[in-house]
């Protein structure tokens, strides 16, 4: 007997270097008329240069969708592991407790 799969349903493949992803702490977001750019970066401090890990181009619909989406996984999330304190609410040292960088 074959199985009979969903017109709907959306088969999706990931690469084992792609499943690992890419780090980052800081987003950086701008549009135009016609698409919103987000970039990814990995913000090191001590570092006086950090790179672009990932951009991410959208349609401003699917930014739109996007935005609907992390904040219903958001609210999922706080609901089962408690709020998500805000990084303005958290006081962070910018050395994360190492050493000084030195050039």
């Amino acid at each position: 007997m074959t199985e009979q799969q969903d017109p709907n349903q959306l088969n999706i493949e990931i690469s084992e270097e792609m499943a690992e992803g890419q780090y980052a702490n800081l987003a950086i977001i701008t549009h135009s008329h016609a698409e919103f750019v987000l970039d990814f970066v990995n913000v090191m401090p001590g570092t006086p240069k950090s790179k672009v890990k990932s951009r991410i181009i959208l349609t401003p619909q699917h930014a739109k969708r996007l935005m609907k989406a992390l904040a219903d996984n958001i609210q999922k999330f706080e609901a089962a592991n408690g709020l998500i304190k805000d990084l303005e609410e958290i006081q962070i040292p910018m050395q994360f407790g190492g050493p000084a960088a030195q050039a």
